[in-house]
């Protein structure tokens, strides 16, 4: 049987509000959840989700871990540890990220996924080449089981990175080219 063509979004708003399978947080390597989507989520979503991703660290940065979701509108928050806790990050750690991500993703058999802008708040990563590192990371490890990936982000110049990293990628949505 074919499979659909993968749907693409970028939504500007407020990723906790989100009601899909899992919504990604852009994590430190030991899980704990200070400012920006990581607070936003706990805040949200409460501080079990905190308590289940400390249990879980540290991991090496490029790792990614599961927890539930707490009260939040999806089943799983999967914790991306693209940066230490120096807050530092670079392009090959995102690129980590993602596949540790998509791998869990895979596992979860998951649906829908919302991602945040991976290492662009305190880790002050350029929003347009994240962009591009995250969309062709999906592009060439797209789970099996992926209908949709929605990039939540808080910006003007984080919808046009988004939307124009999806318009210029050429490989094909689901792994080949």
């Amino acid at each position: 049987m074919a499979r659909k063509p993968l749907r693409w979004r970028v939504v500007k708003g407020d990723i906790t509000e989100l009601a899909v399978d899992a919504i990604v947080n852009a994590a430190n390597n030991h899980f704990v959840m200070g400012a920006g989507v990581a607070g936003a989520l706990k805040r949200r979503g409460g501080k079990v989700i905190e308590e289940e991703a400390v249990r879980q660290g540290p991991q090496p940065v490029g790792a990614a871990v599961v927890t539930s979701a707490g009260t939040l509108d999806a089943r799983y928050v999967i914790h991306a540890a693209v940066m230490g806790m120096d807050f530092q990050t670079d392009a090959e750690q995102i690129q980590q990220a993602m596949r540790a991500t998509l791998a869990r993703a895979q596992e979860l058999q998951l649906r829908t996924i919302a991602f945040p802008a991976l290492g662009t708040g305190v880790g002050r990563f350029p929003m347009q080449t994240c962009a591009e590192l995250m969309v062709q990371a999906i592009r060439q490890e797209t789970p099996q089981t992926l209908e949709e990936v929605t990039f939540a982000v808080l910006t003007d110049e984080a919808q046009r990175a988004f939307e124009q990293a999806i318009r210029l990628t050429t490989v094909s949505p689901h792994g080949s080219s």
